[in-house]
């Protein structure tokens, strides 16, 4: 099981841009997993590319739930995609 495990599996080397997203309300993973992983990657990496950590408070394992706040949700993500690539 741990050779698939994220947090097994960090090591020493350069990582792209990341934004992890976390659900406080997720039944299949635990909010403080992607806290641990993201804690780990931060003290572990050896380049300065952005390593957001975004925990919904209201959210499951798929996000958060009804159609406006799905939206935002995806919005916030194409904006850290578009961001990133420098998209204007």
């Amino acid at each position: 099981m741990s050779s698939y495990s994220p947090y097994e599996n960090v090591v020493a080397q350069d990582y792209p841009a990341m934004l992890v997203t976390a659900g406080l309300n997720d039944p299949r993973v635990s909010y403080w997993e992607p806290a641990k992983w993201v804690a780990k990657l931060r003290t572990t990496r050896t380049d300065t590319n952005r390593l957001l950590l975004k925990t919904e408070m209201g959210a499951g394992h798929m996000g958060p739930s009804g159609r406006y706040d799905a939206w935002r949700d995806e919005a916030f993500v194409l904006a850290f995609i578009f961001d990133t690539l420098g998209i204007e």
